[in-house]
């Protein structure tokens, strides 16, 4: 089964097995895809893009409850109430 390799920047298990920071400083802030025998094994995300992706999928999960709540009946509050 052929995979896609979903960035510009792809590295051997050998290469970051000798050299492991190098071969994760290659992706300069991007992910660097990881290969076993040719093959995306896994990706080597940097931190702030790791937080990024973290956020995104966050905000699509509230805008799926957000949705899910439209149509649901409204309650009254008065601020004083509170």
């Amino acid at each position: 089964m052929a995979f896609q390799i979903l960035t510009t920047t792809a590295a051997s298990i050998t290469e970051l097995k000798r050299d492991p920071m190098g071969t994760f400083n290659a992706g300069e802030g991007a992910a660097v895809a990881i290969l076993n025998r040719n093959e995306p094994a896994f990706y080597c995300v940097p931190p702030a893009l790791y937080a990024q992706l973290m956020e995104i999928l966050e905000d699509q999960e509230l805008g799926r409850i957000a949705d899910e709540r439209i149509g649901e009946a409204v309650i009254e509050v008065n601020i004083d109430d509170l």
